[in-house]
């Protein structure tokens, strides 16, 4: 293991030698200042994810994107059904959370700008946004990690989906 990554906290290798951060940060990951991207798939935006991802971005004059997901539930005959869409409500809330989190980011000398996106797919969304965005990294809050066979069925579970498909390092806040 080289010196980098020993020093990024606890890696593991994937698929072609790449390195996947596991969720414990490090000083030494993050650029001076680094492009992160705070997603949430409709949760709350923690402390401790807005604390690393400041962190994690090297404090004022890093850039920070905000993004949650306002879910889908699901098609109707392969169509999409109005029933099955977030309602006026789950909009609001999710664009005040990202607006708190983009508030509470800019007081910390961060530039942050923020999006909530409606979708079922939010680990594809949260993994192509990050990609299109040109971020570094990754923050989510996360719950603790379950058994893989239960945690596929379980929304609380997205975050630990997108560190499995994400191409650059996911750092996970567990909340407590």
């Amino acid at each position: 293991m080289s010196a980098h990554a020993a020093s990024a906290g606890a890696v593991s290798r994937r698929r072609g030698g790449a390195l996947r951060s596991r969720g414990i940060p490090s000083r030494t990951v993050a650029a001076p200042t680094a492009t992160v991207l705070l997603a949430s798939e409709g949760r709350p935006f923690s402390r401790e994810s807005l604390a690393l991802a400041t962190e994690l971005a090297g404090g004022a004059g890093g850039t920070v994107h905000v993004l949650s997901i306002a879910r889908v539930h699901g098609v109707s005959f392969g169509l999409p059904n109005p029933g099955l869409l977030p309602t006026r409500a789950e909009w609001d809330e999710q664009r005040d959370q990202v607006r708190r989190a983009v508030r509470s980011l800019g007081s910390r000398g961060l530039r942050a700008h923020g999006e909530v996106l409606g979708t079922r797919k939010a680990t594809q969304r949260i993994c192509g946004a990050a990609e299109t965005l040109g971020c570094s990294m990754i923050v989510m809050g996360a719950d603790r990690s379950r058994l893989r066979l239960v945690a596929d069925m379980l929304w609380s579970q997205e975050p630990q989906r997108v560190q499995r498909r994400a191409k650059i390092p996911v750092h996970l806040a567990i909340d407590s």
